[in-house]
């Protein structure tokens, strides 16, 4: 789960982030931008983690971490921005840029009669970088700057948004949806538009486009593209 405090609380934070899908979270890791406060680390005890990584821990939050069995603490600076991603494969390597997120607004386009509420804007570039680093095919909900639903790394994009929708519970009712690369079909947007979502972000550049802005024009959904998609594999 991915979540951003609205009241500066890096435990609140954690608590919506884990909130996002709790089943998933058993032996995952955390990570933060924050310094690790005693409120964190009593949030995170009950539930099993592998790893906490941080830029610094309060020393009372130590005390509760390093309570807990076969936690793995770390402690690492702010990571520093790559420019290339190498991968190995057989016989050599495929080196290639970094997928960086454009979070620049002005290069974004609505494509539907209903406009982002102001609300909308600052969730779908929360979902959309979110999205950047999820498996694709990849589709996120969110609402009020927290992740809902995560639908990761399947072969097709409905069942991406039929996951998200199933993991979100409702909970992203009203909320914002964002899909890493572009809806081939109407089908998925049809699929978020039955959980309740309201604004969907995503690059465009499919032959069916119009379909797909047509059926979000039928169900009242406000649809930016990016013109750049993400892909993560």
């Amino acid at each position: 789960g991915v979540a951003v405090s609205t009241q500066g609380s890096i435990a609140q934070a954690y608590s919506l982030a884990n909130a996002c899908d709790p089943v998933s979270a058993f032996g995952g890791i955390v990570a933060v931008n924050r310094a690790v406060t005693r409120e964190m680390a009593e949030a995170l005890a009950p539930v099993f983690t592998e790893v906490v990584v941080a830029p610094s821990f309060d020393a009372d939050a130590l005390e509760v971490l390093l309570a807990k069995k076969n936690l793995r603490v770390i402690s690492a600076s702010t990571p520093s921005a790559r420019r290339l991603d190498i991968r190995s494969i057989d016989g050599g390597f495929l080196v290639q840029e970094v997928d960086a997120v454009n979070l620049d607004r002005s290069t974004w386009k609505v494509v539907t009669k209903t406009q982002p509420t102001a609300a909308q804007w600052d969730d779908l570039a929360f979902a959309w970088q979110v999205c950047a680093v999820v498996s694709s095919n990849a589709i996120v909900f969110a609402k009020d700057q927290q992740a809902f639903g995560i639908g990761a790394g399947q072969q097709n994009r409905l069942d991406s948004a039929r996951i998200a929708a199933e993991r979100s519970a409702g909970r992203a009712l009203g909320g914002v949806c964002a899909s890493d690369a572009f809806f081939p079909f109407r089908d998925g947007l049809d699929a978020t538009a039955a959980a309740g979502i309201k604004a969907v972000i995503q690059p465009g550049g499919s032959v069916r486009d119009e379909e797909v802005i047509a059926a979000a024009d039928e169900h009242g959904i406000a649809m930016v593209f990016t013109s750049e998609r993400h892909f993560k594999h």
